[in-house]
């Protein structure tokens, strides 16, 4: 290293941002995730005895991932490489397994190799890593904030151990504050910061548990804030929301927290519990989700949960939808709420899914023929007597008339099971009592209407 790279790293250090400057050197400065970085727990034990196996680090933005791998960098007695799948591809990665054969044939030592957003290796990046894994040429350490059951090869998955970083906890963030404070070097030690009671509460709240939103607001704050007259910069409520006016919410529309998000939706709505709703509707809007994806789903939910329980939910849903096409957004919040809390609130019955009972017995049964009185007359009913013996149930007291509608393989067979809740509740009688009717036989013309009666000029064996 010449002395301008030097130089160069020196300036550096120096003017990068405060989250940067106070990245946790060793597990004692590292503040948060005690589920697996307490005394006594595996990782923490891996890291100070230098036993490392391949590690993938999932969770939050802010939460600590990459600062632990620095920390196992400035621990270890392997040799660290780092990259960023972001900016590397097939040729970094070669590059890298290249360094680490020298350094295991040569030298005798390890290789950790730490990948930063793992998840963005597409397959064939992530297979290039498989083999020297595998034979242990490297110890890879992945951070993701994205499930890598789903996002990372499968192979890399089952060949490390996983650790999940949670969202660091009010406490963990007071702490963080309280060391950049303090610390004379990275931090803030050299002067002298005051922050109010409510103003640390706020930035607390607001940070939503990453530390990096916590470091970066109180850098705002505290580097814009003129010292008073006896050198004291003091952070007010006023300095703190200024610094920090919107909370960070973790959301991707293409990652678990998207997904996780419209299921908590559907499922409170579902189990008609309208708080919950609007509170998951509620920040999904906040987080910027399209809110016709939104209401494709409410759509499926208003056949899928509630069906003819109601069968005005599929209309009031299509309803507000089509409002919401109209008045666009901010105002179309309010129709979106509205189908939210119609179908919350309305009665629940799933009884639609009797289609697929009947499509599993296409699947699976022997296909019926379709029974002669069914057919289509217009053709074959003089060759082969289709549509003979067709009842018209228009000819019929009710309007209904007991015949054979199923193929005789599946006579008996009941896909559709009407619940009691709303209107269903009030057709399900109906529905049985007919199904009794019919299994019993049926067809003789009943008292008070005759077989020839037509209904609007429809042919009867249509």
């Amino acid at each position: 290293m010449d002395l301008f790279e030097q130089h160069y790293q020196q300036v550096t250090a120096a003017e990068a941002p405060l989250a940067a400057r106070m990245r946790p050197r060793t597990l004692e400065e590292f503040i948060g995730q005690d589920h697996i970085l307490a005394p006594g727990r595996l990782l923490r034990r891996a890291i100070q005895a230098d036993q490392l196996s391949s590690l993938i680090f999932f969770g939050p933005p802010g939460t600590g991932k990459t600062t632990l791998a620095r920390i196992i960098a400035n621990t270890t007695q392997a040799h660290f490489i780092a990259i960023n799948a972001v900016l590397a591809g097939v040729k970094e990665i070669r590059e890298a397994i290249a360094t680490a054969t020298d350094k295991r044939k040569f030298q005798h030592q390890r290789t950790i190799l730490f990948v930063d957003e793992v998840h963005r290796f597409n397959k064939s990046q992530q297979d290039a890593l498989l083999p020297w894994v595998e034979n242990g040429t490297v110890i890879l350490i992945g951070a993701t904030t994205e499930n890598p059951y789903f996002e990372v090869n499968k192979a890399l998955v089952s060949r490390s151990r996983l650790f999940q970083l949670k969202p660091l906890t009010e406490s963990d963030l007071r702490q963080v504050v309280a060391q950049a404070i303090a610390d004379p070097e990275r931090g803030y030690g050299q002067l002298a910061v005051q922050v109010a009671p409510e103003a640390l509460a706020h930035l607390v709240n607001v940070a939503n548990g990453d530390a990096r939103s916590l470091l970066n607001a109180l850098a705002l704050a505290v580097e814009t804030t003129p010292a008073d007259l006896k050198g004291l910069i003091q952070i007010t409520l006023p300095v703190a929301e200024e610094s920090i006016q919107q909370r960070a919410v973790l959301y991707d529309k293409e990652g678990d927290a998207h997904f996780d998000t419209i299921s908590a939706l559907i499922k409170s709505v579902r189990g008609s519990d309208p708080d919950a709703a609007l509170y998951w509707l509620a920040r999904m809007v906040y987080a910027g989700e399209d809110p016709r994806f939104i209401f494709r789903r409410l759509l499926i939910l208003a056949s899928e949960d509630i069906g003819l329980a109601d069968p005005q939910a599929v209309v009031v849903v299509t309803a507000c939808a089509a409002a919401f096409d109209r008045v666009g957004m901010p105002e179309g919040r309010y129709p979106l709420a509205q189908a939210t809390l119609y179908l919350a609130t309305a009665p629940k019955s799933n009884s639609v899914i009797g289609f697929f009972d009947a499509l599993a017995a296409v699947e699976n049964e022997q296909s019926g023929e379709v029974p002669d009185p069914l057919k289509d007359a217009s053709r074959d009913r003089q060759g082969l007597g289709h549509g003979a013996g067709y009842l018209y149930p228009h000819a019929y007291r009710d309007h209904w008339v007991a015949q054979q509608y199923l193929p005789d393989n599946l006579q008996g067979q009941v896909f559709y099971q009407p619940s009691a809740q709303g209107y269903e509740g009030q057709i399900k009688a109906q529905v049985e009592q007919r199904r009794s009717a019919g299994q019993e036989g049926g067809g003789k013309e009943e008292e008070g209407e005759g077989k020839g009666k037509k209904a609007g000029g429809r042919r009867q064996d249509d």
